[in-house]
């Protein structure tokens, strides 16, 4: 069972969020998810069935993404979209639906916002899992090869499928066929009068992603009190040596790996994310059966 929350979020922006599972005791533990940028709440489907068995599970498409609504037209898009915006929205979501102290798991940007939260609010952070994102500065060349690389889609689509083939197949980007990948990006399509196209503005994922990509976010990562899981996919964009620095640096720091991964694991390795994360959780707060 999945159920919508409509949640107020930073200079009130509507955002939707979505329950996973049964309704949860009082008691049960709190889980929020956070995706990247360009996912979506769904993305998290394989992964919230499983942490649903006995805890209360969020998981909020981001401002501009999925359900959400796109900031207000003539806002100015460096704050509307940027790292206070997304970090304030999560705030908003912990406390307008009484998730604090909660867990909170996050891919990619969702997991940077997970950890400035973190840092900023550790009254409302319990623990937090970090999937896939680096905390060293990624600079301008990584900005412009994004650029590059919106410019080559070839869009409209003409069906889903076909974005499924060109994300998974075709892309310059692939170096060997994803299927995993080709299901991710497809699942954020819409069908629109000429074909299919991204729910979300590709010119407001690169002014989002403007506002950290140039910045290394070491000195928030070491602020972060909580028990912390760092989690690389041994085919993602987190290395190990990187990942290993951020255990060090974090006061309560936890490693793992999923083999086999890329960067998008929580929606391609649902059940290896599961083995990965499943130990830290328990040893936070064991979960009635």
């Amino acid at each position: 069972m999945v159920q919508r929350i409509d949640v107020t979020g930073a200079d009130g922006v509507r955002l939707a969020a979505w329950e996973f599972g049964p309704a949860a005791d009082a008691a049960a533990p709190r889980v929020l998810l956070l995706h990247g940028l360009m996912g979506r709440a769904h993305h998290w489907a394989g992964t919230a069935r499983w942490l649903a068995e006995g805890r209360r599970v969020i998981a909020l498409d981001q401002r501009g993404h999925g359900h959400s609504a796109r900031p207000p037209a003539g806002a100015d898009p460096g704050a509307s979209l940027g790292r206070e915006a997304f970090v304030a929205d999560a705030e908003a979501v912990i406390e307008q639906l009484g998730l604090a102290p909660v867990t909170v798991i996050g891919h990619s940007m969702g997991a940077l916002t997970g950890w400035q939260l973190a840092a900023r609010r550790p009254d409302l952070v319990a623990a937090l899992v970090i999937l896939d994102m680096r905390a060293s500065a990624l600079g301008e060349a990584s900005q412009r090869d994004w650029e590059d690389w919106f410019r080559r889609w070839p869009l409209p689509f003409p069906s889903q499928d076909a974005a499924r083939r060109w994300f998974g197949e075709d892309d310059p980007r692939v170096e060997r066929p994803d299927p995993g990948r080709g299901a991710f990006f497809a699942d954020v399509m819409h069908e629109t009068p000429d074909g299919w196209r991204p729910v979300f503005s590709r010119r407001q994922m690169l002014t989002a992603r403007e506002t950290w990509v140039h910045d290394a976010h070491w000195d928030e990562l070491a602020q972060v009190a909580c028990p912390t899981l760092v989690v690389r996919a041994l085919d993602g964009e987190l290395g190990r040596a990187e990942a290993q620095e951020m255990v060090r640096v974090l006061p309560s720091g936890h490693y793992a790996e999923v083999p086999d991964a890329g960067h998008y694991l929580h929606h391609t390795h649902p059940e290896p994310c599961r083995t990965a994360l499943e130990p830290f959780l328990q040893r936070l707060q064991p979960v009635r059966g």
